[in-house]
């Protein structure tokens, strides 16, 4: 039996569902962009992407998390 996937990843399929675009596409944009601060990067992806909070959020931690 599979794990239960949880944290920031549990969202990655609604996202992808929700927005059109793979999670390996939101990491991209989130890497490229200036911007380096947690919040300031949530909402940058909710201003100019149209994300929610949650998923912008999520998107954020899981993708900061692998650079640190």
């Amino acid at each position: 039996m599979t794990a239960a996937v949880k944290g920031p990843a549990s969202y990655f399929p609604s996202i992808e569902k929700k927005y059109g675009r793979p999670v390996a596409e939101w990491k991209d944009l989130i890497r490229s962009s200036d911007l380096t601060r947690h919040m300031e990067l949530v909402a940058w992806l909710k201003a100019e992407h149209g994300l929610g909070h949650g998923h912008a959020n999520a998107l954020v931690a899981h993708t900061l998390a692998e650079s640190a």
